[in-house]
């Protein structure tokens, strides 16, 4: 099978197409053979080595990447139930979704409706997963609630602001530039903040008359977290969940405290997909979101698998409006 493996740490010129031998199915596995595969930061740690230290997310060399993925069941091992072959299925968080095949814990494996396409259920799964996370279980929003989202016009942002104001949250959204402010206010944001033109702290206690926002949502990471912090009300909550402008590395607790006894989490996406019920719940609610027409997915671009670099290039710029797909 061809497949995009890493041999070494580094940046996306560590990226190398190969022909390497199709997986076997183990005890509860099954093959999977994949139409798309999901683009994420995720990758973009493993592949330059900054999860090196992760037990969550391994990242032992060499290895074929790619934390998401779409098509269909192509043989089952010993034990693996549930599943048929040839249906379609989608997943995320398990390793190997750059390539042409993936052997997955077939627990994990999400069946796909015969009415979703597979690129829709590619960017639901990670991406997705994701955002219901976030809304709903690490801060459950409301209608009493206001809330920051960082890269409101990306792929998790777009889907993220969408949730939030269905559960009736007040969202205030900051993008890169117009053409991305316009995007954020689509999915309906209240307030959209232009961060290379605004101040976005000063910006949030404008809107809120000085008191904060109850939660922040921040992928950016080390170029943001301080001034998300700080633009809390007092005993919010700071999520950080990903580090586009690099990973943060330490906050003082002292901080925490001096902002408004605020708490602060960094959480992984696999504890909140941690068993079948709740992993089968999560699809089956952004399912029906998309099915009804309240969630839109928007597919920026798709890139055949032997592009993967110019992928996380362009995922890295930050210059993306919505999900990065390979197409097998």
């Amino acid at each position: 099978m061809r497949a995009v493996a890493v041999t070494e740490f580094g940046g996306p010129e560590k990226l190398a197409l190969m022909e390497l031998a199709a997986p076997e199915p183990g005890r509860g596995e099954a093959l999977v053979k994949l139409d798309y595969a999901g683009i994420n930061f995720i990758d973009v740690y493993m592949r330059s080595g900054q999860y090196a230290r992760s037990h969550t997310y391994q990242t032992p060399l060499p290895m074929v990447i790619g934390m998401e993925g779409a098509g269909t069941v192509a043989a089952l091992g010993p034990e693996a139930s549930g599943l048929a072959v040839g249906e379609r299925v989608a997943w995320c968080i398990v390793r190997g979704a750059y390539a042409e095949y993936a052997a997955v814990p077939a627990w994990k494996l999400v069946p796909v409706p015969s009415d979703v396409p597979l690129p829709v259920a590619t960017a639901l799964m990670l991406q997705g997963f994701t955002a219901h996370y976030l809304s709903h279980s690490a801060f459950a929003l409301g209608p009493a609630h206001a809330c920051l989202v960082h890269a409101a016009a990306g792929g998790v942002g777009q889907l993220l602001v969408q949730l939030a104001k269905a559960r009736g949250a007040t969202v205030i959204a900051t993008v890169g530039s117009p053409e991305k402010a316009e995007i954020a206010r689509a999915r309906g944001a209240d307030h959209v903040v232009l961060y290379r033109e605004q101040d976005f702290r000063e910006e949030v206690m404008r809107i809120t008359g000085g008191q904060g926002v109850d939660v922040v949502y921040d992928a950016v990471g080390r170029d943001t977290i301080a001034r998300s912090v700080r633009s809390l009300k007092r005993r919010g909550l700071c999520v950080n969940y990903g580090g586009a402008s690099g990973l943060v590395r330490s906050i003082e607790p002292l901080e925490l405290a001096e902002a408004g006894s605020v708490y602060f989490t960094r959480p992984h996406l696999a504890d909140y997909i941690a068993t079948p019920e709740e992993l089968r719940g999560r699809a089956a609610a952004l399912f029906a979101a998309w099915r009804a027409g309240t969630l839109v997915v928007n597919v920026d671009r798709e890139f055949p698998l032997a592009e993967a670099g110019a992928a996380h290039r362009r995922l890295e710029g930050r210059d993306t409006k919505g999900k990065l797909l390979l197409r097998m």
